[in-house]
């Protein structure tokens, strides 16, 4: 996932996104302890884009409120 392409979407998408990679998240730690994960790779995928998701979210909010004052 690309920073830019998050960059362009609206907090909503944004928090869209978010949900859906928090339920991967929580399939994969399901799918590792029961010994059915295959590629451990896309555990750390997805932890960097729930991060780089809530990054883009909190600057967003800071611009809003930049913007508000």
């Amino acid at each position: 996932m690309n920073a830019q392409d998050l960059r362009d979407k609206t907090p909503d998408q944004l928090r869209d996104q978010l949900v859906q990679l928090k339920k991967e998240a929580f399939n994969l730690r399901f799918q590792q302890a029961t010994g059915q994960l295959e590629n451990t790779a896309r555990m750390r995928q997805v932890r960097r884009d729930v991060a780089r998701v809530n990054t883009i979210l909190s600057q967003k909010a800071v611009a809003a409120a930049g913007e508000a004052n």
